[in-house]
Parts: structure tokens; sequence; C-alpha cells
């Protein structure tokens, strides 16, 4: 709060609440803290993202996993016939088996991007409107 009120934002918005400007006011979507390595394994094609992997031989355990096997009917992309998706949930993310416990330690207790969580999916948008 000490930020706010003493930034140039609070000023800006005084002006332009004056001025009778409605503003809209959004983010990207967030990140979230990483706790649980969960091993999957992929061809070499495969993406290095912690929280989601995209190829056509992905290996995992499909309980611990959202998956989308035909990427058309989600709107993604596919890079040929046989991509199939596949999400990291909650605060998991995603790890190969080779150096596991390495990568499962570095990376535990970090702020990742992607997945299904409430912080990656939901986008905050506020409309301030000037009184009057």
């Amino acid at each position: 709060m000490s930020w706010f009120n003493n930034s140039p934002l609070l000023s800006l918005l005084k002006g332009l609440s004056e001025n009778n400007v409605k503003v809209v006011v959004t983010t990207d979507h967030g990140s979230i803290r990483v706790n649980n390595a969960i091993k999957v394994i992929g061809d070499r094609e495969t993406n290095t993202n912690l929280r989601y992997k995209l190829g056509k031989n992905l290996n995992y355990k499909s309980k611990q996993i959202f998956e989308v096997r035909d990427p058309r009917k989600a709107f993604l992309p596919s890079r040929n016939v046989s991509t199939s998706y596949i999400f990291a949930n909650s605060d998991d993310f995603l790890a190969y088996p080779n150096n596991y416990n390495y990568y499962a330690n570095y990376y535990k207790d970090t702020f990742q991007h992607g997945g299904i969580s409430m912080e990656e999916m939901i986008i905050p948008v506020i409309t301030l409107v000037p009184k009057g």
C-alpha cells in the first residue's frame, strides 16, 4: 500500500478520473510455486517446459497428468498426426527420469508458468469508473 500511495500510478489514475476516463486494468496470467515432480519420458523433439509437454512419444502415468491426445479438439497446434499434449496440475511439474532427483530438488519451490492451476487459468480484470 505504501508503494501505491507514493507511486506515479496513483497520480495517473487520479488524473484520468478527473478527466472522466474509464480505465481497464488487467495482467498476464500468473505463475505457481511448484513442489511435486512428475516423471515424464519423451523423445528428443519434446519441448523442455516444466508445466506442459508436447510430443509424439510421451510416456507418463495418466492419472497424474491432464492429457490432450487430439490437439485439434482443444484448438492446439499439432506438429504431426501423432502429437499430443500433457499438462501438469496444481503444484506439479514435469521432470525427465535422467537426473530426476537433481531436477526434482532444483525446481522444487520455484515459480513456474503454464500447466493447469487457478493462477494460470484466471486472468484478473478490473474496470475503474470515475465517480460523478
